[in-house]
């Protein structure tokens, strides 16, 4: 086993790192803007927190399917620029820009038009549906932007590019928690060593959240547009915007499984939400308060899984499969390593974590319970996440399409209702059924993984 360790491509760990750690700081902070958000929010009372967090999983329906298309441009970019291939890399860009326009403009529309009945739809409590109503609509109204964020931030990323879209993320989460301080709450006085400061502030409450973030969100757009249109290597400047057969076709023969896949178990999200919201106020507000914190302990693993994708993409375009296999069980044992720590400390801090959010004893009981289940977990969700990786950089959507919806509904969606719905048990019940969801992924990515199966075919390489 020793021996083994020492052969491993140790030399890839500096390249690895270079990509991976500006993602995991972007996704850190951001989650740490969401730890604010949601104290923020949770100052005003428990009600104030399930109205927010009782229409999130909507909000990761609709920016996962538009991530998805981002995979996509993703795969063949990075396989382009393994190739050499630069100008398909900069056709490609100005693709993702007309993909940014088309999904931007079609989920305003949708997501503006259903906010009246989302609240509904997600079985939110009667008192509670008005705020998550507005709230909703205020969230996607700057969706063009949104979709910018995602989908051309991904473009850069595929470039090797993932300081520009932290940057971004950092300036935008600092503008969010400042917009934040003056939209929540009233006018008041904060003493500040002995000294006094005057803040002025609209005290919209939940409302106020909601217009920080679209604040934000339409700054964020900006920014990172103009980013990709300032980039040396990727720009799409001097490129035509019309659709591009060519550069489209293999970009959607990725995508589309990908957005099937991400809309299937997106749409697994918000049945297992309506579901726990049907429990009561409690149930909803620790099932919110514990996914926000249980994110910041996944950051590992989504920035490796970023990192994965792209290399993964170069190996494939340069024919090197050795270099890919090296390069697999490299990043499978850091990732292995960063989940450990990353599931310990979580089930260590728990009660305190959840305690941020929320004074009230049954939630932070109920939010603290939750959490310690699903740390033990975290190591075996981490490997699949970084083995799902790999294949996305290599163009291969369709095993993981398949695995995750079966996994989302043949396990977890099916076995919550069995216990929340028929047999009237409670939040904890709903988290075991997603526990054994991503216990069921880790396995079959893992065989799959094993076999080889999704390497390129030995004739083909160098």
């Amino acid at each position: 086993m020793i021996k083994r360790i020492k052969k491993l491509p140790w030399y890839l760990m500096p390249t690895i790192l270079t990509l991976a750690w500006p993602t995991m700081l972007e996704q850190l902070l951001h989650t740490a803007v969401q730890y604010v958000d949601t104290a923020m929010v949770g100052s005003l009372g428990t009600e104030a927190t399930a109205a927010v967090g009782s229409t999130t999983t909507v909000n990761w329906l609709v920016s996962s399917t538009i991530s998805a298309v981002g995979v996509g441009f993703l795969a063949f970019i990075s396989q382009s620029r393994g190739a050499k291939r630069y100008d398909d890399a900069r056709k490609a860009s100005a693709q993702a820009v007309l993909a940014v326009l088309v999904l931007g403009i079609f989920f305003t529309v949708v997501t503006l038009a259903l906010s009246p009945i989302v609240p509904t739809l997600m079985r939110v409590e009667p008192s509670l549906r008005k705020t998550s109503s507005i709230y909703f609509f205020i969230l996607y109204t700057p969706m063009l932007a949104r979709a910018a964020s995602i989908i051309l931030g991904t473009v850069l990323r595929a470039a090797g590019d993932t300081k520009t879209p932290m940057r971004v993320g950092i300036l935008v989460n600092i503008i969010n928690v400042v917009l934040n301080f003056f939209f929540i709450y009233e006018t008041r006085v904060v003493y500040v060593f002995d000294f006094f400061l005057f803040i002025p502030g609209a005290g919209l409450g939940v409302i106020g959240a909601g217009i920080a973030s679209a604040i934000s969100f339409l700054v964020g757009g900006i920014l990172i547009t103009v980013a990709l249109f300032r980039h040396k290597e990727i720009s799409p400047r001097g490129q035509s915007f019309k659709p591009n057969k060519e550069i489209l076709k293999p970009c959607i023969r990725v995508a589309f499984p990908n957005s099937l896949q991400r809309f299937g178990t997106s749409f697994g999200y918000v049945a297992f939400a309506s579901m726990i919201n049907s429990i009561g106020g409690i149930a909803t507000a620790a099932h919110t308060i514990a996914n926000t914190v249980e994110s910041a302990f996944y950051v590992p693993g989504y920035g490796m899984q970023s990192a994965t994708a792209t290399l993964s993409g170069n190996a494939l375009g340069a024919k090197d499969r050795e270099g890919l296999k090296s390069l697999s069980k490299m990043i499978i044992l850091l990732e292995l390593m960063l989940m450990l720590v990353s599931g310990t400390l979580l089930f260590i801090f728990a009660p305190k974590l959840v305690g941020l959010f929320s004074r009230d004893n049954e939630v932070i009981e109920l939010g603290t319970l939750v959490l310690r289940m699903v740390a033990l977990s975290e190591p075996f969700y981490g490997i699949s996440i970084v083995i799902e990786g790999m294949m996305q950089g290599m163009g291969k959507t369709k095993m993981p399409f398949i695995t995750n919806i079966v996994g989302m509904w043949g396990v977890r969606i099916l076995g919550t209702f069995i216990f929340t719905q028929l047999f009237k048990y409670g939040l904890v019940s709903a988290w075991a059924c997603m526990i054994l969801h991503n216990l069921t992924l880790f396995a079959v990515f893992l065989i799959y993984y094993l076999s080889g199966r999704y390497w390129p075919k030995k004739e083909k390489a160098k």
